[in-house]
Formats: C-alpha cells, sequence, structure tokens
C-alpha cells in the first residue's frame, strides 16, 4: 500500500494535523512538536496524548515523524548547541509517548569553517541526545541543502560510522539532492543511486522520503522546494521513485508550498498518485 503523506499544520492541537493529512488525502504525516523557530518545549496532558494516539488509529495515519525544529544547529559549542540538545531530548521523550517513529532532523552547520574539534562535539551531542531518549524513537538525519552539514551522501555515511547506533536513520529530500548532483530520472539512474547508499552503508538506514520539487538548477546547492511538476527536477524523477521495486514502499511525504501558497495540499498529493503505475 503507497504511503503518501505531507507535513500539517499543528494549530489547534497537535492531533488536528492528523485529521488535516487525511482531508488532502494523505495517509502518512510529519508535524512540529512546537513553532520551528523558537525554543518552546511542548508538554502535552495525559488527555492531549490519547486524543492523538486515537485519532491516528481511527484515521489509519502511520508512520508519523516529527521534523525538528529549524534552529537545530549540533555543531554549536555555546547556548545555541545546549538548546539544540535540549529541544530534542525533549521532542524524541514526547515522539514515544505519542507513538510517533522519531524526529527528523537538519543537523546544523560548522558556519565558516569545518574543524575537527566541531566534528567532534556534533557526534558527541547526538551520543549524547541518544542515551536520554527512549530506545523505541529514531533519530533521522535529513540530508542537507545550502551549505549545511549531511551535503553529501559520503559526509552521512561518516557521521553513521562515528556514532555507530541502530536507532539513526536516514530521510532523503529529492530537492536537496537534486541541488546536490544527485538524480534519478530513469530506473537505471535510480539503480546506480541505490548501489551508492548501500556502498556507503545507508540503504538500509533509509526510513522516509521528502518528495519535493526544486526552484533552482541542477547541483545549484540551493534548496527552495517546489510545487511537484513546477519545479526543475521534472515528473519522471518522482515517477520512477514510487514505482521502483525498491522504493516504492518508503513512507513519502511532501513539503511543497502548495498551489494555493498555503502549505503540501491535495493537487500535489494527487499529482504524485497519478504517477503510481
Amino acid at each position: 500500500m503507497l504511503k503518501l503523506g505531507a507535513h500539517q499544520s499543528i494549530a489547534g492541537g497537535l492531533d488536528k494535523a492528523i485529521e488535516r493529512v487525511v482531508k488532502i488525502g494523505g495517509n502518512c504525516l510529519q508535524i512540529f512538536s512546537s513553532s520551528p523557530r523558537g525554543w518552546s518545549f511542548t508538554k502535552l496532558t495525559d488527555d492531549q496524548i490519547n486524543q492523538f494516539i486515537k485519532t491516528a488509529e481511527k484515521l489509519s495515519v502511520f508512520p508519523i515523524y516529527f521534523h525538528a525544529s529549524y534552529l537545530i544547529n549540533l555543531a554549536d559549542d555555546g547556548k545555541i548547541g545546549q538548546l539544540s540538545k535540549q529541544s530534542l531530548i525533549n521532542e524524541l521523550n514526547l515522539a514515544q509517548k505519542l507513538k510517533i517513529k522519531g524526529s527528523i532532523v537538519h543537523l546544523g552547520s560548522y558556519k565558516n569553517k569545518v574543524e575537527s574539534s566541531k566534528y567532534q562535539l556534533l557526534i558527541n551531542n547526538i551520543k549524547e541526545i541518544l542515551e536520554k531518549t527512549p530506545k523505541e524513537t529514531f533519530f533521522i538525519i535529513e540530508n542537507a541543502g545550502n551549505r549545511k552539514i549531511g551535503q553529501s551522501l559520503e559526509e552521512i555515511s561518516q557521521i553513521f560510522k562515528d556514532v555507530k547506533s541502530p536507532r539513526l536513520r536516514l530521510c532523503l529530500d529529492t530537492c536537496h539532492l537534486f541541488s546536490n548532483g544527485y538524480k534519478f530520472e530513469t530506473e537505471k539512474e535510480l539503480y546506480k543511486f541505490l548501489e551508492k547508499l548501500e556502498k556507503l552503508n545507508l540503504l538500509d538506514k533509509l526510513e522516509v522520503w521528502h518528495l519535493n520539487d526544486s526552484r533552482d538548477p541542477f547541483n545549484s546547492k540551493k534548496d527552495r522546494h517546489e510545487n511537484i511538476g513546477q519545479g526543475t527536477i521534472g515528473l519522471n524523477e518522482f515517477k520512477t521513485l514510487l514505482n521502483h521495486q525498491k522504493t516504492k514502499n518508503y513512507p513519502f511525504i511532501i513539503e511543497t508550498p502548495g498551489f494555493g501558497k498555503e502549505g503540501p495540499d491535495k493537487k500535489n498529493l494527487d499529482i504524485l498518485k497519478s504517477l503510481v503505475e
């Protein structure tokens, strides 16, 4: 069964996002646990937790993921680094209570230059977060665009090697891949891409895909999302992903601007559904 969903707003309560995704035709979901542009840590009552779980079960929405705050930077050695750790520890503890699979994380950036001490700090911070959070939850690293940590698959592979945890997982975003020189319009290209993932020991870590078209040219190093079919990637890449034997069973989540500029919508999901053979 195709698992296709979207990032949805939590306005009015986390459970409302479940209803919203069903309304646009989705059956899996990504949400923020609180405002992505602040450091507020969500606390929920038992009633709110039960309501969320009940709604997800009733409407058959699964899996559900958190997307971590945009402010996270686990390579920062100051206040931001500390708050990033606290935020993710809080979020993964909440994920377990809500039966959410885990948190999809942009790791941050080294700012001006990569230093071995900053890299070691990044690794230590991820390990600390994993130590202080439930074993059932996943820490899901998303490949990055625009000069952030995790632009290349090789860099991500090294982080997996150095953290050494079965709870580390991978989220691949089509827009970020495209902007960093990876594309797979044909089965042959996708086969080569999956082979590369396998060589880097990342294929068995892959958890979820973000399906987003790109506003920018191939290998531009930018990461601006566009609606499916309106960007520079082309529908063939999405068609290949959705139908290939090795990729079609992953959850696919859109983070598109929406045709009415109101975020991921039914039209984007309908276009993707029309590509499924």
